[in-house]
């Protein structure tokens, strides 16, 4: 274009929206007075294009500021500078000088805003990302979000580029959505029904200015726990580095994911922004409206509250925020096919617009209550670094809540810690204490025993302290809090003793998270024993320590069957995955059992006071429902003791036997789904040290 064409444009809010004839754009401002929209002819300009004054009377309605440009297209570039008010002890941060990032732009182009930055300099502009126009049009071929059911979901966490980034990935596109696709098939395999992506949205990850004491190497920001475009996949992610190609490449793999049957699961971070604190960075949000969108300290305006740990707090429960991010959530999973969030530190959720928490948070309960998300899961991390704890009551309907009463509980019994079998009863029986009050189910509580933050499932047998030293902090970040044991040796032994026990942990660890009632989780890679050297907080390392190695597939490749037929047992009988509650009463009138009946190593009813390393229940198979489900009968058994245990069997149903489809003391053969073996004993079992056993009745 030799010249440049406007209209008033209409206050869609939606960041722009895509014409024949051209583009509208539209952006929040309450308190700016001026807005420039910026035009770039590609993506390393130093100087724009063209430079559009918005006229605050033609372009603007309330506070929306908006202009239609006629010619633009999808793929052109464009950012905003905002004047208004420099006052911080106001809370406002106007500068018009910065360039700024759409907040809802839906694409950036393949930039960096730190990673050659001078400290205390604002980024060239030659070097800074654009906001990328995107036409939303798609072939879906149909797809559409699964509603897997949550009490048959299976959900696996996993980071997109670290997937595939190791060379033995042996991916085309390693490190990228199309390079995850080509990994579907072995997912669909190990038989999980949804990914839990770490944070796709975009971030910059040159953020990080640590550096490993070891090697020299600049840290980064791998996670991506930094949001700096909530509407944008990370172009990073992307093999096609092209403007706006992202967009076209995360539908692809939404798509091809959908075809498997596995559905999409966002990690978002709604808590807090890349811009940091009162010594940060002004990227969007500070510079459109700094005391909308930011909890800012009372009498003290140009600080802020940090109840994220990371600089910043998002005033969610400003109404303009909810807005946002109601918006932003309708977004993908209209457009992306997105099929449930995970929220981190959710708890900042629900904190009014002075930083106190609300016992019935208006967002929470939009997000649950919304038209558009009503069908998505929604699972909160119940907690935040201001206090805010709320596992077991996190306010507002539907929400699933990660629930670390179970890791800690289960983490404690299969250690083999005093007393905790009454705690493990309650969690492995759905954490009723938690959700029953609330009148949630049992697939409200995500089980799991890690996740990304912390240790693998390799390195919590492994090791007895963090080992955090190449995070560039002196080994201060990270919980010590682990909850773990080494059984005898700090780090990978030579000892087969020692590490045929810690492989026998593992499979204990899985089988309790296969056979509760909730929704399991684990990460990817625990199922061929990934370790990341001890490090339990690896955000930071965009390398082998946190990538999965492919070769352990072969090299663990016992453990991957173990885990895949412990899925398809969960997966074929309905008492591991039930919708209510136990109630210890009868499974059906013709039946004597009871839906779940708890047991003493002698076969005696546990006086729950003395219970100690040990735990058996039966489940009874019987279910007269509106679907008049018939399923089997299991009796488990769980020894946490150093000492083998003699057990009492409990009768099986009538004119039927007991037959051992589980026992982690078998080196081989230890489970045994569609080729159980009778026992010949009906009455006992010798059930070895740190062992778990499931026998199924018939």
């Amino acid at each position: 274009m030799n010249s440049i064409k406007t209209l008033p444009g209409k206050p869609y809010n939606d960041g722009v929206r895509v014409f024949s004839d051209g583009v509208n754009f539209s952006v929040f401002s309450r308190n700016a007075t001026a807005v420039f929209l910026e035009i770039f002819k590609n993506e390393k300009d130093s100087k724009p294009l063209y430079t559009i004054e918005f006229d605050s009377n033609v372009n603007r309605t309330g506070d929306i500021w908006h202009v239609f440009v006629v010619g633009l297209k999808p793929g052109d570039l464009y950012l905003y500078r905002v004047d208004g008010p420099s006052n911080f002890s106001q809370g406002h941060r106007f500068n018009k000088e910065n360039y700024l990032f759409d907040p809802k732009a839906k694409a950036f182009t393949n930039g960096s805003v730190f990673k050659n930055k001078i400290p205390g300099a604002s980024c060239p502009l030659e070097k800074m990302p654009k906001c990328v126009v995107v036409d939303d049009s798609y072939e879906w071929e149909g797809d559409k979000p699964l509603s897997i059911p949550l009490n048959k979901t299976i959900i696996y966490e996993m980071h997109v580029k670290g997937f595939t980034a190791d060379k033995s990935s042996l991916v085309k596109n390693s490190g990228t959505y199309k390079g995850l696709i080509e990994k579907i098939p072995y997912l669909k395999e190990l038989g999980i029904t949804a990914v839990e992506l770490l944070p796709i949205q975009e971030f910059d990850e040159y953020e990080n200015t640590n550096v490993n004491p070891r090697t020299g190497d600049r840290m980064k920001n791998y996670w991506g726990y930094s949001t700096i475009g909530f509407f944008a996949p990370k172009v990073g992610y992307s093999s096609n580095k092209e403007p706006g190609f992202v967009v076209k490449e995360f539908k692809d793999m939404v798509k091809a994911f959908h075809s498997a049957g596995i559905e999409v699961i966002l990690d978002v971070v709604f808590n807090h922004t890349a811009e940091g604190n009162e010594h940060g960075i002004s990227l969007n949000f500070r510079g459109f409206d700094n005391s909308i969108y930011y909890h800012l300290v009372s009498e003290h305006l140009e600080y802020y509250v940090n109840f994220s740990g990371c600089g910043n707090t998002v005033n969610c429960n400003h109404p303009i925020v909810q807005d946002f991010i109601i918006d932003c959530l309708r977004y993908w999973v209209l457009e992306m096919h997105i099929d449930g969030f995970r929220f981190d530190l959710a708890s900042v959720l629900c904190r009014d617009e002075k930083g106190f928490l609300l016992n019935e948070p208006s967002l929470t309960r939009r997000i649950s209550e919304d038209p558009i998300l009503k069908n998505t899961k929604i699972l909160a991390e119940p907690w935040d670094c201001g206090g805010g704890y709320q596992t077991g009551h996190f306010p507002g309907g539907r929400w699933c809540e990660w629930n670390d009463k179970f890791r800690d509980g289960i983490r404690k019994f299969i250690r083999g810690d005093e007393y905790i079998s009454t705690e493990a009863a309650t969690r492995i029986a759905g954490s009723s204490d938690l959700y029953l009050s609330s009148k949630r189910r049992p697939f409200n509580s995500i089980n799991y025993v890690v996740s990304h933050d912390g240790f693998t499932l390799k390195d919590l047998v492994t090791y007895n302290y963090k080992h955090n030293e190449q995070n560039g902090e002196d080994n201060r970040d990270g919980t010590d809090n682990n909850l773990s044991y080494n059984y005898g040796f700090e780090g990978f032994s030579q000892n087969p003793k020692i590490e045929r026990i810690r492989n026998q942990q593992i499979k204990n660890f899985f089988t309790i998270m296969m056979i509760s009632q909730g929704v399991p989780m684990f990460v990817a890679g625990d199922e061929v024993m990934r370790s990341q050297g001890g490090n339990n907080n690896p955000y930071c390392q965009d390398n082998e320590i946190s990538w999965f190695n492919w070769h352990n597939t072969e090299q663990n490749k016992n453990l991957y069957e173990f885990v895949k037929k412990l899925i398809r047992l969960r997966k074929e009988h309905y008492v591991f995955t039930r919708t209510d509650f136990f109630g210890g009463t009868k499974t059906a009138k013709d039946s004597y059992l009871a839906d779940i009946t708890w047991f003493n190593y002698d076969g005696s009813i546990p006086d729950w006071s003395k219970m100690n390393r040990f735990l058996a229940f039966r489940l009874g198979g019987v279910f007269v429902k509106e679907e008049n489900i018939r399923d089997n009968d299991f009796y488990i058994a769980i020894n946490t003791d150093i000492h083998d245990k003699t057990i009492t069997l409990p009768l099986p149903s009538a004119e039927k036997k007991w037959y051992r489809t589980i026992d982690t003391s078998m080196e081989e053969n230890e489970i045994l789904i569609g080729n159980e073996e009778e026992l010949k004993s009906q009455e006992k079992y010798v059930l070895l040290a740190n062992s778990i056993i499931v026998l199924i009745s018939k």
